[in-house]
């Protein structure tokens, strides 16, 4: 099963659906609130709404617009080791900053450049999406109250998050989180089994890791944020990045318009997007 969201028409409210294996057509499973209230029931027994031509519809992140993208910054040791951060070796607790949803868009969307930026870099991940409740959870709730997880490619402007210590503004670039679909837990596995996690940028894999090299586990981390903020339904957890990225690389490699990146995660597929100029940013904007 994979879960995207959808539009029928550009003024139509987000529905979700699932997505045929070849991607041809959508069958629709619930609307966008709907599906999020009762998201581990939709994932296991969908029932059969209208079946759409791909072709027909909008695909959009099935997000809810008050769900909180929270993302893992180091969580891969060589990829501690290859940064700026080497010195001061892996912290006790994740660093941890914010996404917001406008940022997110999906398989296929171009990825724009912003003006002030020599290029922007890849970050292939694995995006956990909450399916309950969360409060003081211990780990073993919190994992278990995973619904899904999708492949993620956290992509960064890295002048803007190197201005000051917080990460936000190199974060949220626009278009710069493209999302797979949602694969339910179930089908998916234990992250700490290792799944295989690469990222390719015009063909030429330029990270290749295992997520059970993962520091922070997903149910630790889960567990530690409920104990100060509650956890919805559709929240989504980035569990951060292998070594790989392009700013660490000597010489540097970033991305720039023409470019095409994917990232492609066992069982959760392949993500891919075309970079592009920072003029189709502005267009999109008139």
């Amino acid at each position: 099963m994979k879960i995207v969201g959808i539009r029928r028409t550009s003024t139509s409210p987000v529905e979700v659906a699932d997505l045929s294996e070849d991607g041809s057509v959508v069958t629709v499973v619930a609307g966008l609130d709907d599906f999020w209230i009762d998201a581990n029931r939709l994932t296991t027994r969908p029932p059969g709404g209208d079946t759409l031509a791909t072709t027909d519809v909008e695909l959009v992140p099935p997000v809810l617009p008050g769900a909180r993208v929270i993302c893992i910054g180091l969580n891969y040791l060589k990829h501690v080791a290859e940064g700026s951060f080497a010195e001061s070796g892996v912290p006790p607790y994740p660093t941890l900053f914010a996404r917001w949803t406008q940022s997110l868009t999906v398989d296929g969307a171009s990825v724009p450049v912003p003006s002030n930026e020599p290029g922007i870099d890849w970050e292939g991940e694995v995006v956990a999406w909450v399916g309950a409740t969360l409060t003081d959870a211990d780990p073993e709730t919190a994992l278990a109250a995973v619904v899904g997880y999708s492949a993620f490619n956290d992509i960064t402007s890295r002048k803007a998050q190197k201005l000051t210590s917080q990460w936000i503004l190199g974060k949220n670039g626009d278009r710069s989180g493209p999302l797979g679909p949602l694969v339910p837990a179930a089908e998916v596995g234990d992250l700490r089994d290792g799944l295989r996690v690469q990222t390719r940028v015009n063909g030429e894999t330029v990270q290749d890791g295992r997520t059970d090299e993962m520091v922070y586990t997903v149910g630790d981390t889960l567990s530690l944020i409920s104990h100060t903020f509650t956890l919805r339904p559709g929240d989504l957890l980035a569990t951060g990045t292998p070594s790989g990225v392009g700013y660490a690389r000597d010489p540097q490699w970033l991305l720039h318009p023409g470019d095409v990146v994917e990232v492609e995660v066992e069982r959760l597929g392949v993500l891919r997007n075309p970079i592009v100029a920072n003029s189709s940013r502005v267009e999109d904007e008139r």
